[in-house]
């Protein structure tokens, strides 16, 4: 008995067998996670495959929820299509998006309960300018579910949603993602000494949504004519999200990358912001969106201004000749559409058929508004004269679901939003490439806010994926300067 008890080993001896044992121990639980996931995606298939890459990315976000974000960033733009998987395992909602952003907030917050941050999380005027009045819409449009014009229910993508619950998970929590997103992307700058690092995600999404539509219309074998011609508008559809939003996204991320292109001193990075840019001016081409063309003209006028010079003048004159000698025809004939037909026909009919039939809706309740979606009940679509279940009309919408009040208070957001960018591009204390980067949002945030004249949204919607980048980034870079200088 005394000699078990007694181990003459040295400590270097047990050290290393604890070393093996541990190496052991790992490879065995190695082999065995792959053995159940090997088993899961026989079963399951790419659902299962899905869902352990998100389970794998959670465990490093509860490390640093930086890394969260960064996958974030390159995966928020192509969520909203169809490539990118909505549900794993039969359950709505359960997405590697989802998966990530959960894990990404809860690591988030611990850190910053952990070290008093959390107070800087979620700031004021976002919140009582933005936040408030949403919600208080969407819990007005809740009440009306039942009104929704049943056609829309019988349409080739009628609503996924027939309940107050559905209509609050559609309509609110789901676009309040994107606040979430970039509330978490400015925590993440918030506790970073090198910001610019997030730059490389962004520019590898806006690769990714280039590109997706790109190869979608090289594989199609859709020509051109096609593409560009008013029965045709909605061919970028089969990809989860409309040729017009996908214009104004292109044309925000050209902003962003034109102007951080035009700051930056590193050599390699401007070589590949230049081949960024000429991916993204083909993809928002072949979107054939008059919105987005006349946005991404709105950019190029602000960068003119904002970088007056005989030089700049001369580049930019010879790179516009070359542009308009090599556009195609179908994208002529798409600018030229509806020019002899007057207001209503430039519009494609949106005047007279949305607009003007909406406008008695508006005296429904002028100052707090109908509730999200209000359109969805509205007499004009219940009496069928309504084609469509948006009013193609960013501030049309905000005043029928939030009323007069609510869009003045979206808009003091926005210009609040304004000034902070414009702040930060004459930031002494910032990069070049930041600096050029925040001009790029104003320009960004100036063309979405004017080209939503014919379309989109004030409330979150995927084309403004880039611009709730931009100002997760202000949020952050404020919070970080309050910090240091308390």
């Amino acid at each position: 008995m005394a000699a078990v008890l007694h181990d003459d080993r040295s400590p270097e001896d047990l050290r290393s067998w604890r070393r093996i044992g541990s190496r052991t121990c790992a490879l065995g639980g190695l082999a065995l996670l792959g053995a159940f996931w090997g088993s899961a995606v026989a079963v399951a298939g790419m659902n299962a495959l899905y869902l352990c890459v998100s389970l794998l990315g959670c465990a490093f976000i509860l490390r640093d929820f930086r890394i969260g974000v960064v996958l974030l960033i390159v995966l928020m733009p192509i969520s909203s299509s169809d490539v990118f998987p909505h549900a794993m395992l039969g359950i709505t909602g359960l997405n590697p998006l989802n998966l990530l952003l959960v894990a990404t907030l809860g690591s988030c917050l611990l850190q910053g309960l952990a070290d008093g941050s959390i107070r800087r999380f979620m700031p004021r005027a976002l919140l009582w300018l933005y936040i408030v009045p949403f919600l208080v819409a969407g819990a007005l449009g809740s009440r009306h579910v039942g009104d929704i014009a049943p056609v829309l229910f019988m349409y080739n993508n009628p609503l996924q949603f027939d309940s107050a619950s559905g209509y609050l998970r559609d309509l609110v929590f789901r676009p309040l993602l994107l606040v979430v997103f970039a509330l978490l992307v400015g925590a993440a700058v918030s506790k970073s000494e090198k910001s610019e690092k997030f730059l490389v995600p962004m520019v590898i999404s806006i690769w990714v949504m280039a590109l997706m539509v790109i190869v979608f219309v090289f594989l199609s074998g859709v020509t051109l004519a096609q593409l560009g011609g008013t029965d045709s508008r909605q061919t970028l559809s089969a990809l989860g999200m409309h040729a017009n939003d996908l214009g104004r996204l292109y044309a925000v991320a050209y902003a962003l990358l034109l102007f951080t292109w035009a700051e930056t001193k590193e050599t390699g990075l401007r070589l590949a912001l230049l081949a960024s840019m000429g991916l993204v001016v083909v993809a928002l081409v072949l979107t054939f969106s008059r919105a987005a063309f006349f946005g991404f003209i709105v950019v190029n006028v602000l960068f003119l201004l904002w970088h007056r010079s005989a030089k700049t003048l001369v580049f930019l004159g010879l790179l516009t000749a070359v542009a308009l000698l090599l556009l195609p025809g179908a994208v002529y004939d798409r600018m030229e559409t509806g020019v002899e037909g007057g207001l209503d026909a430039i519009s494609a009919g949106r005047i007279e058929g949305i607009w003007l039939p909406l406008l008695p809706e508006v005296l429904r309740s002028p100052i707090y508004g109908n509730g999200l979606g209000s359109i969805l009940w509205s007499d004009a679509m219940r009496r069928g004269i309504l084609w469509t279940g948006q009013p193609h009309n960013a501030y049309l919408e905000t005043v029928l679901d939030i009323g007069i009040a609510g869009l003045i208070l979206v808009c003091a957001y926005f210009a609040l939003v304004w000034k902070g960018f414009r702040a930060l591009s004459v930031d002494p204390s910032l990069s070049p490439s930041l600096r050029g980067f925040y001009q790029g949002a104003a320009a960004g945030l100036a063309s979405f806010l004017i080209a939503s004249i014919a379309g989109s949204s004030l409330t979150p919607v995927p084309a403004q994926v880039f611009l709730w980048l931009a100002i997760g980034m202000m949020q952050g870079h404020r919070a970080h300067r309050r910090a240091f200088v308390k």
